[in-house]
């Protein structure tokens, strides 16, 4: 446990020191919320139906902005072998960056997406909704988008290529999302997003599982 904190401390503080990949995620989500409007015209009634699945998206696209460094700087400066000899599991490795990232790019993403939602007019009632969709199932981001920087960690300035390679993984993530907020604008009988939201629990923990084997499978495959 103590060489998992360790670990955990490591990417945090380079997060830290690299300039917060938090702060440029979020400042990338303030900027695409911002220009909607400027789009779609001052229709408030517009803005609040698309809100839920524009956030989404824009929670999506600011997540991957910061994957590509997710290996890479590792591998430039040789720690990635030393990590790979490491006592702890490849697999634990791969868990812990990846919970990092979420730590540094997701949560602050999650933070501001209420405040960004009222500037796209999204109802009051729905913003807890968006909240709690976003903690369950923006994990998965991480732990996925971890499997597509592995496969891409031998090439340099592969951001591109990880986003063609994760942005089909994360579909599921982005339909059972939005429909966890959207189905509490509709507030017809019986449409609830319960049924999403657990939709949506089981994405995350099937990339729970997933992004942790298949990342190291992937560093293996690659750094051989």
């Amino acid at each position: 446990m103590s060489a998992v904190l360790i670990l955990l401390r490591r990417e945090l503080k380079l997060a830290a020191r690299a300039g917060g990949g938090g702060g440029m995620a979020v400042a990338f989500f303030l900027i695409a919320v911002s220009i909607v409007p400027l789009g779609l015209g001052p229709d408030l009634n517009l803005l609040g139906r698309i809100a839920p699945g524009f956030l989404w998206v824009a929670l999506l696209l600011s997540a991957l902005l910061t994957l590509d460094r997710l290996f890479q700087a590792d591998q430039e400066d040789g720690s990635l072998d030393l990590l790979m000899l490491a006592p702890l599991s490849l697999e634990v490795t791969v868990f812990i960056k990846a919970l990092a990232h979420w730590l540094t790019t997701g949560l602050p993403l999650i933070l501001a997406a209420p405040f960004l939602g009222l500037m796209l007019n999204l109802p009051e009632n729905s913003i807890l909704p968006l909240v709690i969709a976003m903690l369950v199932g923006s994990p998965a981001l991480s732990l996925l988008g971890a499997v597509g920087a592995a496969l891409t960690v031998a090439i340099r300035r592969g951001g591109l290529l990880i986003s063609l390679l994760v942005l089909p993984l994360y579909v599921p993530t982005l339909i059972f999302g939005v429909s966890a907020v959207s189905n509490v604008l509709i507030s017809s009988p019986g449409s609830n997003g319960q049924a999403s939201l657990l939709l949506l629990g089981a994405v995350s923990l099937v990339a729970l599982v997933v992004g942790p084997l298949g990342g190291a499978a992937a560093l293996r495959a690659n750094l051989r």
